[in-house]
């Protein structure tokens, strides 16, 4: 095994640069696939963030010819040109298992490749392997460790995806959001993570926790390359429509909801205000968000009962199988009632609604949030609290992670969140406050 002392583990890759280097011809596409390999044999043991894939080096080869042939001319290839994707366990595959962190048979997940991949692939992208997440996108732990330190939690779901970026593993990794699964592990690991409105990225051929607010997000190293990807992956986008964007007037939603988070996250969230106030942008706090507890409950409700829908016939067959974290949520998703869930729907909207016109109000274009209570927290077996995050998922509005700050080297982040459906237009926002905090 590589020896952690020496080796550095935190070396997040620029996806804009890879890109523009295989389309240029500086690294040819088999080097890529060298140097990412190279990488991956030399932190993934250490921080277990992928999959093994045996027939790895061998696939990318063949697919990386396909794509040169199918791309010839620099002029033709599309913007995601030679990108190595880290794709989280939940999403098929063609020609690769889906295993979801489970001990469930992968005959049960397979289906036609997911929507999103075939996206990526018709954008020039490469999958370089399977990113490993916690069982069914829930709460029950795979093996990733942070890369930071390997003795805290990356976060999850998404936790191999996340570590796969700090790591320097991949410049692009594929994860999804139930409550917190994409903002909260980027947080923990350093990265920005982009969540966008709900439905922008199609779903098909993913393994589902709750349709009603599951959203497809990813992980890179800058809000660039968060506007690259989207570019290519968001239904409907809206091309330019993110280097228009003005300084955005900011909004801190002050109340119940901030106060979940703790000491040292809420002290980073008054340093980012005042440096962002220094340089001239608004920034002010507006109450919102007072009933937080009872959002939070009609989540759960709505969430633990498609889990239980989503679940039905597979616990059925293989029940046993089951982690004991995942078989508890499933039994309590039988005990909620379809009148619950279908309240925990409808205020989806409602709170959408609510938050937008409070953004009226207060004259506020996004707003600025922790992305987590604090740290990743110490150990392996807990993916920390997804309670900052959870709002903004119930209501399917845009965030992006901005990393921010760090405890005893520990990242922190914070949550940009934009009207539902502007996403282009947070994208070019964050890119304005991420050169502030920067500077």
């Amino acid at each position: 095994m590589p020896d952690a002392t020496t080796l550095n583990l935190v070396q997040p890759l620029s996806l804009s640069k890879q890109v523009a280097a295989a389309r240029s011809g500086d690294l040819s596409l088999q080097d890529l696939i060298t140097q990412t390999l190279n990488r991956l044999d030399e932190v993934n043991p250490l921080i277990r963030a992928m999959l093994p894939d045996p027939r790895q080096r061998e696939r990318l080869s063949a697919e990386a010819a396909t794509l040169m042939e199918r791309w010839q001319s620099p002029d033709d290839q599309p913007p995601l040109y030679g990108a190595m994707v880290a794709v989280k366990d939940i999403f098929n595959v063609d020609r690769m298992p889906t295993r979801a962190g489970s001990a469930v048979p992968p005959e049960s997940f397979s289906g036609p490749e997911a929507d999103v991949v075939a996206r990526l692939k018709n954008a020039g992208a490469l999958v370089l392997g399977k990113a490993v997440t916690t069982e069914f996108a829930y709460f029950a732990s795979g093996a990733t460790a942070n890369p930071h330190n390997r003795e805290h939690t990356p976060g999850g779901s998404s936790s191999g995806s996340a570590a796969a970026i700090a790591s320097g593993i991949a410049p692009l990794a594929l994860g999804s959001q139930t409550v917190g699964s994409v903002i909260r592990p980027a947080s923990f690991c350093g990265v920005v993570g982009f969540k966008p409105s709900y439905d922008r990225i199609p779903t098909g051929g993913t393994l589902y926790y709750s349709p009603s607010v599951d959203t497809i997000g990813y992980f890179v190293d800058s809000v660039a390359d968060a506007a690259l990807t989207a570019s290519s992956l968001l239904l409907g986008w809206r091309e330019g429509e993110d280097a228009e964007a003005s300084p955005p007037r900011i909004g801190i939603p002050s109340g119940a909801f901030l106060d979940q988070a703790g000491v040292e996250m809420r002290e980073a969230l008054d340093t980012a205000a005042q440096r962002l106030a220094t340089v001239g942008l608004r920034v002010e706090k507006a109450k919102t968000l007072h009933d937080i507890e009872e959002i939070n409950a009609r989540h759960r409700h709505l969430t633990t009962y498609e889990f239980a829908e989503t679940h039905r016939d597979r616990y059925a067959k293989y029940g046993a199988m089951f982690r004991p974290q995942s078989a508890q949520l499933f039994e309590q998703g039988l005990e909620i009632s379809s009148a619950d869930a279908e309240s925990g729907r409808a205020s989806r909207i409602a709170l959408r609604q609510r938050l937008h016109e409070r953004m009226d109000r207060a004259g506020i274009d996004v707003w600025l949030a922790p992305s987590a209570v604090g740290p990743a927290p110490h150990g392996l077996g807990s993916t920390g609290d997804p309670a900052m995050n959870l709002p903004w998922t119930h209501a399917g509005m845009p965030v992006i992670n901005l990393p921010f700050g760090d405890v005893d080297g520990l990242p922190l982040g914070l949550s940009l969140v934009g009207r539902f459906g502007h996403d282009e237009t947070l994208l070019g926002q964050a890119a304005i406050v991420e050169a502030a905090l920067a500077g």
